[in-house]
């Protein structure tokens, strides 16, 4: 009788809200369990997907010599596939609350392994970009997987799930130089993809026996329409702002850590290798799985306290930084810290963000994201410029100037009242 009871209340409020302009439910609350081997296949598939993007960063060398290209041109390789992925964002993303989310994962997923295994086989520097390029595109499947992964979860355990499959995404960012850097001393850079194209079919098979086919109520409405949405998104829930900033702010600081490092770690006094350097990654999957954690802190509504302690490490994190030059220690230190930090706070801002409307997961995933590449790209940009001109000293100085403007960011919005 309760059960019936309870339908009806909710058939009653969705018919208020249509009516409303509001947005309808595009399938029903899943109150399932997800096991933690589920949650881990889909954090592979995420690290798999997310690191197609980054190989390239490590075999720049290899593309110039064997496709001839120009040491100054060759960089495009990875803002094409940064600019893609922001497109993919914004126009196949939103797709995961209109179709059918089994089916637009893998489609996504076997498309991604004809384009890898046609950058794989480029035989000029033409097919080599537009590859690219696709690969960018295509992998924002990661996003699709982490809505499609929060609604199977009971809402209890939540967090716990975007907790490990987002942690698959930094882990797949951090182990892709390493990847690539091994499979291109043992079997060329081509090898790279054509090993990543095996991988992805392996995981598709597995998908087509794990993935549920959950069936849809849709409203009716065109692909602009669906994309329109994203922004009334923006403009409705005020916490997706603001956790889109943070967002913003705290990819910039990974960035300016990341994209910068190199410089400081190849040169005298340090003069490390390559593989050395690139071993460093390892130490920031350290502090990623660390703060898988997070989401179950926040699923017992501890998200804002959680975010305050990691934005203050996150500062602290930049002391430890600092020392590069000095100490490796002091540097492996500052790294756990600020990868420890920044994935929890992404964790914490997708806990809390998904559950605002389950009818838009996708479309609130690619609204939050998009802050994201921004923030990645800003602080990719500003740590060469500033250490072009002010050294290590001043890519330190900027990272923990980002760091306490988002400290100081969360203290002024914490205790805003999240209503729309």
């Amino acid at each position: 009788m309760e059960e019936v009871k309870e339908k009806i209340a909710v058939n009653a409020e969705l018919k208020a809200n249509s009516s409303q302009g509001a947005f309808i439910p595009s399938d029903s609350i899943r109150v399932t369990s997800m096991s933690r081997n589920v949650s881990l296949l889909f954090a592979a598939a995420c690290g798999m997907s997310v690191a197609n993007i980054y190989f390239a960063q490590p075999l720049l060398d290899q593309l110039s010599s064997e496709f001839d290209i120009d040491y100054s041109i060759i960089g495009i390789v990875i803002t094409i596939t940064q600019i893609f992925y922001g497109l993919g964002l914004i126009l196949l993303v939103p797709l995961g609350d209109f179709l059918n989310q089994r089916l637009l994962i893998i489609g996504q997923m076997l498309l991604t392994i004809i384009v890898l295994v046609i950058v794989g086989t480029a035989s000029n520097s033409t097919i080599l970009f537009a590859g690219m390029a696709l690969v960018g595109l295509l992998a924002v499947v990661t996003q699709t997987l982490v809505a499609f992964a929060a609604s199977m979860a009971a809402p209890a355990e939540r967090g716990r799930v975007v907790g490990i499959v987002t942690s698959g995404i930094v882990v797949g960012i951090l182990l892709a130089r390493s990847f690539a850097g091994i499979l291109t001393d043992v079997a060329g850079w081509r090898s790279v993809y054509l090993v990543s194209a095996a991988l992805m079919l392996l995981m598709v098979c597995m998908f087509f026996r794990v993935l549920p086919q959950i069936e849809r109520d849709v409203k009716s409405m065109s692909y602009p329409q669906l994309l329109k949405t994203v922004f009334i998104l923006f403009k409705q829930e005020r916490i997706l702002r603001i956790r889109s900033v943070l967002a913003l702010l705290i990819f910039a600081d990974f960035s300016i850590l990341w994209t910068s490092l190199v410089l400081p770690l190849s040169t005298p006094p340090l003069s490390l290798t390559h593989s050395a350097i690139g071993a460093l990654g390892l130490v920031g999957v350290a502090g990623a799985l660390s703060a898988a954690r997070a989401g179950k802190l926040a699923d017992k509504g501890y998200g804002q306290r959680t975010t305050g302690i990691a934005l203050t490490l996150l500062l602290i994190s930049w002391l430890f930084i600092s020392y590069t030059e000095q100490s490796l220690l002091a540097l492996n230190i500052g790294i756990v810290l600020l990868d420890l930090a920044v994935q929890a706070i992404h964790v914490t801002n997708q806990t809390m963000i998904l559950p605002l409307r389950p009818e838009a997961r996708s479309r609130l995933t690619a609204g939050y994201m998009v802050f994201y590449s921004i923030g990645s790209a800003s602080g990719s940009i500003a740590s060469t410029q500033m250490y072009a001109h002010y050294g290590w000293e001043g890519v330190c100085l900027l990272g923990a100037s980002v760091s306490a403007l988002a400290l100081l960011f969360w203290a002024m919005t914490r205790n805003l009242k999240f209503v729309h």
